[in-house]
C-alpha cells in the first residue's frame, strides 16, 4: 500500500534583505537571555579550542575537523532555539530551560520506539555522519595532493592557499561547498522545526529544502552571513565565537519563524514549561 503524501507546511516568500533582520533579532535575544546565551558561545569556543589543541600539529586534520564541527552546529544550537521561543512566548529563560530542552524534550512522547521520538537524535546523527565524511575527505585531499606535508596553519597557508602550482585550495573549497550546500538546505529550518512542532524528520528536511528553493536569494545571503560571521569568529582566535554562535543560533530561530507557517502543525513543546498564554503559532 503506497504511503500517504507527506504534508508540508506553507513556506513564505521573504524579501532579499530579511536575513539582516534575523541578525538584529538574534542580537536582541542575546541581550534579553543574558549570560545563558553567551555560555553557549563560550562552550562552542572551548570545544573549538580543544580541537585546535589536539590537532594543531596536524593541520591536514584540523582544517576538516573545525569545519566539520560547524556542520553539526544546528544541532548544538537547539537550546538557543528554545531560549528564543521562550522569549517569544514571554516565558522564563535560564539554565533550567536549557537542561529541560536537552534532557526532557521527549517527555510528552508515549511511543518511545517511534520515529518521532528519535527524530532529533536521527537528524543529529546524520549531520554528525556528514561532518565525519567531510573531515575524512578534507584530510585525504590535503595529505594526498599537497606538495609538502601540512602540519601547521602556516604550512596550510604556504602549501595549499598560496601554492603557485596546482589547484588544491580551489578544489578543497569546491568539494567543501558541494558537501555543505545540501547540508545547509537540509538543516536551515529543520532543527528549529523539530524542536517546535510534532513533525517527522522527513517533513522537517523537505520543508527546509522548500524554503531554500522558494527563497534562493535570501537564503544565499543567509548562508554567506553564516559563513562570514563564523570565519570572523574562527579568525579571532575563537574568541569571537562567544558572541557569534548565540547570535546565529537565535537568528536561526527567527529565520524559521519568518519562513515557515506552522499554524496547522501541533506543537511539540519539547519539555519547555507550558504557559496558558503561549503562542500556538
Amino acid at each position: 500500500m503506497p504511503n500517504p503524501r507527506v504534508f508540508l507546511p506553507k513556506v513564505r516568500t521573504i524579501g532579499a534583505m530579511q536575513p539582516l533582520v534575523w541578525l538584529v533579532l538574534g542580537w536582541r535575544d542575546m541581550a534579553r537571555a543574558g549570560w545563558i546565551s553567551f555560555a553557549h558561545g563560550l562552550a562552542m569556543a572551548l570545544v573549538g579550542a580543544f580541537i585546535v589543541w589536539v590537532a594543531y600539529q596536524k593541520f591536514w586534520l584540523l582544517a576538516g575537523a573545525l569545519s566539520g564541527f560547524l556542520v553539526i552546529a544546528p544541532v548544538l544550537a537547539t537550546s538557543l532555539y528554545a531560549l528564543s521561543r521562550a522569549l517569544e512566548r514571554n516565558e522564563p529563560t535560564g539554565l533550567s530551560l536549557v537542561l529541560r530542552t536537552w534532557l526532557n524534550w521527549q517527555r510528552s512522547h508515549v511511543n518511545k520506539w517511534g520515529n518521532d521520538y528519535w527524530c532529533m537524535v536521527q537528524f543529529g546523527a546524520l549531520l554528525g555522519l556528514a561532518a565525519t565524511g567531510w573531515v575524512l575527505t578534507s584530510a585525504a585531499l590535503i595529505t594526498l595532493m599537497a606538495p609538502l606535508p601540512v602540519n601547521t596553519p602556516l604550512d596550510f597557508v604556504h602549501h595549499v592557499v598560496l601554492a603557485k602550482e596546482g589547484w588544491l585550495f580551489e578544489l578543497w573549497l569546491m568539494v567543501g561547498g558541494i558537501l555543505a550546500a545540501p547540508m545547509f538546505a537540509s538543516s536551515v529550518v529543520a532543527m528549529p522545526m523539530l524542536l517546535d512542532r510534532k513533525v517527522t524528520l522527513l517533513q522537517a528536511v523537505l520543508t527546509s529544502w522548500q524554503t531554500v528553493l522558494e527563497n534562493p536569494f535570501p537564503m544565499a545571503l543567509w548562508a554567506c552571513l553564516i559563513m562570514g560571521f563564523t570565519l570572523l569568529g574562527l579568525g579571532s582566535l575563537l574568541l569571537g565565537l562567544v558572541a557569534v554562535i548565540p547570535m546565529l543560533g537565535h537568528a536561526s530561530w527567527h529565520a524559521y519563524r519568518d519562513l515557515v507557517d506552522v499554524s496547522e502543525l501541533p506543537s511539540r513543546d519539547s519539555g519547555l514549561p507550558s504557559s496558558a498564554g503561549a503562542k500556538a503559532n
